[in-house]
């Protein structure tokens, strides 16, 4: 709208500045009168297109300067993401690597540690009756008691069955107490 608008007053201002001396003769007695309002009309015009155009750009910058900060507000959320999920990643990398950062994760698991074995609850993993892969399992039970888990999420671990008193949960169940002595 506003291009077109501009467009119509500047021609119009155009029109108003060429047409008196041409299509006016001096003869007429009101010719001076007539030029003259049709040159202040023609400046009217002019400077309302001018106003118009200064109008227009400033829309234009605005709309840019706020695409700008749409596309940086993109970038910044984009790059955050991306932040966050490698330090994730480089926080469950370490967890790996070093599953005991913290010195006070250490002590509660030594503690642990001792606590199991000053019970005599530890599993008997050394037992004639038990196969080589019975004995890979009872350790990684011991391995997983250690680090604080309970029964069932060892049984949820291992054995994959789910939580609810299903047949394979059941069935998990008796081979975990058996394979530790409970």
């Amino acid at each position: 709208m506003s291009l077109l608008k501009l467009s119509a007053l500047t021609i119009s201002g155009i029109a108003l500045w060429l047409a008196p001396p041409a299509v006016l003769s001096r003869k007429i007695p009101m010719h001076g009168l007539v030029q003259g309002v049709a040159l202040v009309s023609a400046f009217a015009c002019c400077f309302e297109a001018r106003r118009t155009a200064i109008a227009l750009a400033k829309a234009e910058d605005f709309e840019a300067m706020e695409q700008r900060a749409i596309i940086g507000d993109a970038e910044d959320e984009l790059a955050t993401s991306v932040y966050v999920a490698e330090q994730k990643r480089r926080k469950e990398a370490e967890q790996i690597l070093n599953p005991m950062p913290n010195p006070n994760d250490a002590v509660l698991l030594l503690e642990r540690a001792l606590a199991i074995n000053s019970e005599g609850s530890e599993p008997e993993v050394s037992e004639p009756d038990l196969t080589p892969e019975e004995q890979e399992l009872a350790e990684k039970i011991q391995n997983l008691k250690v680090r604080g888990y309970g029964k069932v999420k060892i049984i949820l671990e291992l054995w994959g069955a789910s939580k609810g008193g299903g047949a394979k949960y059941k069935a998990a169940e008796a081979e975990y107490k058996r394979l530790v002595g409970e």
